[in-house]
C-alpha cells in the first residue's frame, strides 16, 4: 500500500483509531455507590459504629437514609418482583421441572428433584428491568466520596 511505502520512509504517519474508554464491570457497582453515599451518605452509615446509639437515634437516621436511598435507586434504577404476588400467599409452580435458581429459590422441604408443584411466597424477590446510570466523567471511579476539608 503507498500510505505503508510512505509511513516507512517516513513521509507519513498512520492515523490510530482512538482507543475507547476502558470500562470495567465494576464501574456501575461503584457509581451507584458513589450516588448513593452523595444523595444519602449511605456509606457513612454504614461504615458508623452505631452500637452506643439508642434505638430511637438509629431510627431517626435510617428514616431519613431510606427516603433518600430509595430516591436515588429508583431515579437510576427500574426494579420489578420477580414475582408479583403476596408475600405469605400459595404460588402455583411447574411440578414437572426445577424453577431457574437464579429466578426463585425454594426453602424449607424441598424435595431431592428441586421440582415443586407451589409454596408459600416468603419474598416476592427483584429484578432490575433498566438502569440508567449517567454517563461516566473522567472522576476516579474508586473514589466514592471525597474527603471534605473546611478551610478557615
Amino acid at each position: 500500500m503507498p500510505e505503508d511505502i510512505a509511513s516507512h520512509f517516513g513521509y507519513a504517519k498512520p492515523m490510530k483509531a482512538p482507543e475507547p474508554p476502558k470500562i470495567k464491570i465494576t464501574d456501575g457497582a461503584l457509581q451507584i455507590l458513589q450516588i448513593l453515599q452523595r444523595d444519602s451518605r449511605l456509606v457513612d452509615f454504614l461504615m458508623e459504629d452505631i452500637s452506643s446509639y439508642g434505638d430511637d437515634q438509629v431510627g431517626s437516621a435510617v428514616r431519613s437514609i431510606h427516603g433518600d436511598c430509595k430516591a436515588s435507586l429508583t431515579r437510576h434504577v427500574t426494579l420489578a418482583p420477580v414475582i408479583d404476588n403476596v408475600e405469605g400467599t400459595y404460588q402455583k409452580l411447574d411440578p414437572s421441572k426445577a424453577p431457574d435458581p437464579n429466578r426463585i429459590k425454594l426453602i424449607g422441604n424441598v424435595p431431592a428433584t428441586g421440582k415443586a408443584a407451589g409454596g408459600t411466597l416468603r419474598h416476592r424477590g427483584w429484578i432490575v428491568s433498566s438502569v440508567n446510570l449517567p454517563p461516566l466523567g473522567k472522576q476516579d471511579i474508586s473514589v466514592l466520596a471525597p474527603a471534605e476539608l473546611e478551610v478557615e
